[in-house]
């Protein structure tokens, strides 16, 4: 992924292919960003009418950013599902037993997805989101760029 605008609208809306640790911890920013200012703005009724829209699809964008973190770190995008049901048991509020139980996953999730590199070179799930580095051949002086 280079940043462009379809890009990003992959990384929101497929669950296929791989990305990067720092498109995720951006991608993760902006979920989190837009259900706080929702949350800030949409009064009782707005909340009403409009919850089981914005809620599904922050869902489904958040699934599809996890999912692809999960395919760069080699693991099925299935465990997204572990992941976002940890979330929804704290978020907003974390309440007593629910928490204590979602919060093995959380610091799994945050150690898996948001700390620990991608695997190197492509994988079943893709090719690699990071541009190859350039390595130096001592002999000639040059980089090889494998």
């Amino acid at each position: 992924m280079d940043g462009g605008v379809d890009d990003w609208r992959r990384l929101f809306m497929t669950a296929g292919g791989r990305s990067a640790r720092s498109q995720t911890w951006i991608a993760i920013g902006v979920l989190f960003a837009t259900s706080l200012i929702y949350e800030a703005i949409a009064g009782p009724t707005l909340k009403l009418l409009t919850f089981w829209i914005v809620y599904p699809a922050l869902l489904a964008s958040a699934t599809c950013v996890i999912s692809k973190r999960l395919h760069d770190r080699g693991r099925s995008g299935w465990w997204a599902a572990l992941v976002l049901f940890a979330l929804s048991l704290t978020w907003p509020t974390p309440r007593g037993g629910w928490a204590v139980a979602a919060f093995p996953v959380m610091v799994w999730a945050l150690v898996e997805l948001g700390v620990l590199s991608g695997e190197q070179g492509a994988n079943r799930f893709g090719a690699n989101p990071l541009p190859a580095t350039p390595t130096w051949n001592r002999e000639s002086g040059a980089g090889s760029g494998a």
